[in-house]
């Protein structure tokens, strides 16, 4: 049986330094990938979301694809097609 790690909440974390991706000065002529969580209506808020970054802001298109399910990371091949194909991600949540 394989073991599963144990969290003491008691002792800090240890500190991280995150790389944020550079944003783009703008959105005009940019292709949107969106990932939702597959939780009730994320879906729907990204279509949404993405309607008005192409109508307000020029945004020239967009993907949409799912995770397996919100628990869990998104599949190496997304990921890899949001990069080849994409400008700019957004990861949406639903409920």
């Amino acid at each position: 049986m394989d073991k599963l790690p144990i969290f003491d909440p008691t002792t800090p974390p240890k500190e991280q330094t995150i790389a944020f991706a550079p944003r783009p000065n703008s959105l005009r002529n940019l292709r949107l990938g969106l990932i939702e969580n597959t939780k009730f209506n994320s879906d729907k808020l990204l279509l949404k979301i993405a309607a008005v970054l192409e109508k307000e802001y020029g945004a020239k298109s967009h993907i949409l694809r799912s995770k397996q399910s919100a628990g869990v990371p998104v599949e190496e091949s997304v990921i890899r097609e949001m990069a080849d194909h994409c400008n700019v991600v957004i990861a949406g949540i639903g409920d």
